[in-house]
């Protein structure tokens, strides 16, 4: 029994530490980006669900993204003392040489994986791996680059999709531009959330560099920035049902921007944080309302 009970928390920690369920997020959010976006309108729902070269990219980038949160964990072990101290109880159920051997064997099966849908697979995953060490190991460290990289490492397995298909309209683009800011301003407010400990550590992070009031003006203008794509796509293309998504984000930004003013306290910014990554997730979900009628299309064919 007390073995069993030992294995669960194992599991448990493991789950935590390879962030688990933003891994699954991003698994479901390429699958459906790649049914109602990215993928051509003749494709059925069976032909892009059993695809296996895009099955593979997709499990590549997941073990790939996987092993991130691992190293990205074991790097910033003593500063997440400080920052999350129940979570680091959980994840210290695992020892940081297993999840060391654990990094290097997720980051193995990725490129073995990609390997058997191209060579330029392998080579897009073993840059992607690379740039992720790099950004866990320096450049979270520097002002603003991190926080660009972190950004941008975000969106990099939806990128792999979009070559995958070709597909090179502007919508999609702009999607991406609103993707991203969401994106960086969740990696500003963590460093709010995360100030004593990037300050103890010595992160040349925004708040601790230049202070709260002006990491607060500047993530007020990129919730500002926001409202700019959100008006492209409403105006400009078409959204189907998916134009309540983007409209009831607005009013949350609105709602963001007027409590990070009125925020002291670090639960507050944790808050903050969550309801990013709330309207990130509703986004995901929000692409089968773009078009109902080519999602009871494939389903049927």
């Amino acid at each position: 029994m007390q073995q069993l009970k030992s294995f669960f928390f194992k599991l448990i920690s493991l789950f935590s530490v390879v962030r688990g369920y933003n891994v699954l997020v991003i698994v479901v959010a390429q699958y459906l980006a790649s049914v109602f976006i990215m993928a051509p309108a003749n494709y059925s729902l069976r032909e892009i669900i059993f695809d296996v070269n895009l099955f593979l990219i997709i499990v590549a980038g997941a073990l790939a993204i996987a092993s991130g949160y691992i190293i990205n964990d074991f790097y910033d072990a003593s500063k997440d003392i400080i920052n999350k101290p129940q979570k680091t109880m959980i994840d210290n159920q695992i020892s940081q040489q297993s999840k060391l051997s654990l990094y290097f064997v997720l980051n193995f099966l990725s490129v073995i994986i990609a390997s058997y849908v191209s060579f330029k697979a392998v080579l897009f995953f073993a840059g992607y791996i690379f740039f992720i060490w790099l950004y866990s190991h320096k450049l979270k460290r520097y002002f603003f680059i991190g926080n660009l990289t972190a950004s941008l490492l975000s969106i990099v397995p939806f990128f792999a999709i979009f070559v995958y298909y070709k597909n090179f309209e502007i919508i999609i683009f702009v999607h991406a531009v609103f993707l991203f800011l969401l994106l960086l301003i969740k990696e500003l407010t963590k460093d709010l959330e995360n100030l004593r400990g990037d300050f103890a550590l010595d992160y040349q992070t925004i708040p601790v560099k230049y202070g709260i009031r002006f990491s607060k003006r500047l993530i007020s203008i990129l919730v500002i920035s926001t409202l700019f794509p959100i008006a492209v796509l409403l105006l400009n293309f078409e959204t189907g049902y998916m134009k309540w998504y983007f409209l009831f984000t607005a009013l949350l930004m609105v709602i963001f921007l007027y409590t990070l003013w009125m925020t002291i306290k670090t639960r507050h910014y944790l808050i903050l944080h969550n309801l990013i990554k709330f309207i990130i997730v509703a986004g995901v979900l929000s692409i089968l309302l773009i078009d109902v009628e080519v999602v009871i299309k494939r389903v049927i064919d």
